[in-house]
């Protein structure tokens, strides 16, 4: 199998920040922000697995297959595709289940209005599913300073923060970087085609910089 990088070389409210991936080190300062269990259990998710957003928040309980680090979700057309977690998420989503056995995985923190269709109410608490205009709200607030570190804390009301998506991108992109394959890339997007992915074949600043280090020829000499 040739790899992404043999492939390379070869030929809301506001839309925030543009869309590209986020740095690692970016990404570990996700991980430390001081959310609540459903924010941080979502935002690992959808880095871990590559998943779209709309489709890791209509995952129901009984969707999930713990054990395997899995989740069935039903793609364009009514097929059944799968999305695969790592320990992170693995590690929460116990927590957040809370012992439900059915309804929506991400729920409100309210109970839901008069109205909603019952496939979008938890059994157990009266719940509602957790909307992605909701989602991607407190998303976007949440990550106003990771996204202007130099900004004032006084001024985060006229900050743009990131979008969900950027951890599905991110996910790939860092993925393409370090080599793995395009079969298994397009397996982990569920893109139809290798020219989808030419978004996330551009290595970001981080991914360049190691490069060039590890070819530096002084540096070799020294080892």
């Amino acid at each position: 199998m040739a790899s992404l990088r043999a492939w390379m070389s070869s030929g809301g409210r506001r839309r925030r920040t543009g869309p590209g991936a986020l740095a690692q080190n970016q990404i570990a300062a996700l991980w430390r922000l001081d959310v609540a269990l459903r924010e941080k259990t979502q935002w690992k998710m959808l880095y871990e697995s590559a998943a779209r957003a709309d489709e890791a928040l209509c995952l129901n309980v009984e969707d999930l297959y713990l054990q395997d680090k899995r989740g069935r979700i039903t793609a364009k057309g009514g097929a059944t595709e799968w999305i695969h977690w790592q320990s992170g998420t693995a590690q929460l989503l116990p927590r957040l289940i809370a012992g439900r056995l059915r309804g929506p995985l991400f729920l409100t923190g309210r109970k839901a209005p008069a109205g909603t269709p019952t496939l979008d109410v938890c059994p157990a608490t009266g719940r509602a599913r957790l909307s992605y205009r909701r989602a991607e709200e407190i998303f976007e607030v949440s990550t106003r300073l990771l996204a202007n570190p130099l900004a004032s804390p006084g001024d985060i009301e006229d900050l743009d923060g990131w979008t969900l998506h950027r951890l599905r991108h991110s996910a790939l992109t860092h993925d393409a970087e370090d080599g793995t394959s395009t079969p298994m890339l397009l397996a982990r997007s569920r893109h139809a085609s290798v020219r989808s992915l030419e978004r996330y074949a551009r290595p970001g600043v981080d991914a360049v910089a190691r490069h060039v280090a590890e070819r530096d020829p002084a540096a070799r000499r020294c080892r």
